[in-house]
């Protein structure tokens, strides 16, 4: 069943082991920019940023992208996500939601490649426009969470 986040600002989150791509809406949920690239450190130093960046930004829930195979079904590095996801949860007390990412990262690539930044400039870049990407899409999508990853093919136009 939909339902729409409690008001304020939304994060995107696109999940990696060392570096993690984040992206912020606007407080009406209408628009996605790219926000931060934050390189994991520690479990306690990890949960203060976390901590912080909800306060600060008014953060009323995260999104985790899940990187799924093609034919919709979860991989391993869906299942980290997952896991990342309960953490956050736990850490900030902010509802996390889950969208499918796939394609994210590439469209990101061909964006910057696109934009003729050189390799150290899109590697600066890359995650931060992915979870941009997957910010657009899911608020596209009517901010609608599901238990099951919804394809970038089935948000609403």
């Amino acid at each position: 069943m939909p339902h729409t986040p409690a008001p304020g600002r939304i994060v995107a989150v696109d999940y990696g082991t060392v570096r993690i791509g984040l992206a912020i809406s606007d407080p009406e949920r209408r628009f996605a920019s790219p926000h931060s690239i934050y390189a994991r450190r520690d479990a306690a130093a990890d949960a203060a940023f976390y901590c912080k960046l909800a306060a600060e930004e008014r953060v009323s829930r995260f999104v985790v992208g899940l990187p799924v195979h093609l034919d919709g079904q979860e991989s391993q590095k869906s299942f980290e996500a997952r896991e990342f996801g309960k953490w956050l949860a736990e850490a900030t007390g902010v509802t996390v939601d889950y969208f499918d990412e796939r394609f994210t990262t590439a469209q990101a690539e061909e964006h910057l490649l696109a934009a003729g930044l050189t390799k150290k400039r899109r590697k600066e870049r890359l995650d931060m426009l992915a979870a941009q990407i997957l910010l657009s899409a899911y608020l596209e999508a009517g901010c609608q969470s599901d238990e099951a990853p919804r394809g970038l093919e089935d948000r609403k136009r």
